[in-house]
């Protein structure tokens, strides 16, 4: 059975993604769009095996249904698809790409006609059309130029004035995926030079998931500190995640570029119209943040699909999750890599600091908090385990009493001192996922080490 998780659908290549299998999701998927009455796709890729291939056969479903379909003229990130969508026309899109999954996964997301990830009703709809495999027509194929719209649209939102005063290195990993040569390419002409590493099409993606967490990103960190840059930045296979290097080659958890993100928009950019949204695995920082500005926040299931909803609903103006995925939403209701490194970017510039000593300015200002996640393999007595811990939650874990319960999604327990614990079931993988902020790196190792013993 074909399922779509937290963003698209994603399977083993060779195993369940199959060209067969693409042509039933596509077939699938053009059918709601015929009763929709939408008639215009643009279809991408990423730099994984097969990616160019699959996505030629999605082309030529939709040109065999009678759509106007277009394919990227080289490998893309899939925030180019997502602002293909909403600025150039396109009724609806198709990304082939598993992101950070394994070089053994591809996927297929689809994004809708605001420019971001499809709505799960929309997923919905895909799921219960497929049904027969459908041999298309041998269409030529008709590209299109994404990266150049992308690119000029991206130059005018940036203050690239500001990105001209000031020498500065950044050392990009783009690990072997389609994000690379981004960086290179929007900051010609300002001061700030660019070293690229990993910024060639490896499928195996050096034999690890292209997946921007610290246990992969060693030649980034070796990188800064052996050329002495001012910061790192990397992203993921597909570009719309980003991850965060300081000048000291430290790695920057995914919750503080949130928390940077956040202030630098609300301080600096003056935004106040609208609403934030995070997930339930985000920073405690951002409440307190929105709080200071007067800012309402609102909490939303692990997905960068349920921020989508609330934008669909409400007017927001930033939304983000703790896998590294941020949406700046008056350019795009979508996570995009390159538009957050820019931001942060004008951050950086704008404080004239090193990035450590930005955080530590925002910890004393907001208060400290210290994040770490962890993976367990999801065999079925831990799959149970949790479902009855989320009947039964704990009303202490080692020293730390829970104060709150939270059951949004998976088991959040939140403490007296605004630290939390959270067990949740991967959508994309087979995997449990834990995760912990607390004031202190102490506290978060002691509760991730009671969190653990639930499981033993």
């Amino acid at each position: 059975m074909i399922k779509f998780g937290t963003d698209g659908w994603r399977a083993i290549i060779g195993e369940s993604f199959t060209f067969e299998n693409v042509r039933r999701v596509a077939h699938a998927h053009a059918k709601v769009l015929q009763r929709k009455g939408k008639r215009k796709v643009i279809v991408g890729y990423d730099n994984r095996f097969l990616s160019e291939h699959f996505a030629f056969e999605v082309y030529k479903v939709f040109r065999t249904l009678g759509f106007e379909c277009y394919i990227a003229n080289k490998a893309c990130t899939t925030p180019m698809i997502s602002f293909a969508v909403r600025y150039m026309g396109f009724d609806n899109g198709v990304m082939i790409t598993a992101s950070h999954n394994p070089p053994e996964y591809n996927g297929y997301k689809i994004k809708d006609y605001f420019g971001g990830s499809a709505t799960p009703e929309f997923i919905s709809e895909v799921e219960k059309e497929i049904s027969e495999d459908i041999k298309p027509e041998n269409f030529k194929p008709e590209y299109i130029n994404i990266w150049g719209e992308y690119m000029r649209e991206v130059k005018s939102r940036i203050n690239m004035e500001l990105l001209s005063q000031r020498d500065m290195l950044l050392v990009h990993d783009a690990m072997y995926g389609s994000a690379l040569g981004t960086y290179s390419h929007i900051l010609t002409g300002t001061k700030i030079s660019v070293i690229n590493i990993r910024s060639y099409r490896d499928p195996h993606f050096g034999g690890h998931a292209p997946e921007p967490v610290e246990k992969h990103l060693q030649p980034l960190l070796l990188k800064v500190r052996a050329i002495s840059a001012n910061f790192g930045i990397a992203n993921d296979g597909d570009g719309d995640r980003i991850a965060l290097v300081d000048e000291k080659g430290n790695f920057i958890n995914t919750q503080l570029i949130y928390v940077l993100l956040l202030y630098h928009l609300l301080k600096n950019k003056g935004l106040r119209d609208g609403l934030v949204v995070k997930t339930v695995s985000t920073t405690y920082l951002a409440d307190r943040i929105c709080k200071a500005f007067g800012v309402e926040l609102k909490e939303v299931a692990v997905g960068f699909k349920n921020i989508n909803e609330v934008i669909l609903k409400e007017k927001v103006l930033f939304g983000g999750e703790e896998s590294g995925g941020y949406g700046i939403v008056d350019f795009l209701p979508e996570r995009d890599g390159l538009f957050t490194g820019l931001n942060l970017l004008e951050l950086i510039v704008l404080k004239d600091k090193p990035l450590s000593e930005i955080i530590k300015e925002i910890f004393k200002e907001y208060g400290e908090a210290y994040y770490k996640r962890m993976d367990l393999h999801a065999e079925e007595d831990k799959k149970e385990r949790l479902k009855e811990l989320i009947k039964n939650p704990p009303e202490r874990l080692g020293d730390f009493k829970v104060f709150k319960v939270n059951t949004l999604d998976g088991l959040k327990l939140i403490f007296e001192d605004d630290g939390w614990l959270l067990f949740r079931a991967s959508g994309t993988e087979p995997l449990i996922r834990i995760y912990a902020e607390m004031p202190s790196q102490e506290k978060v190792d002691m509760v991730l080490k009671e969190a653990v013993k639930l499981f033993t």
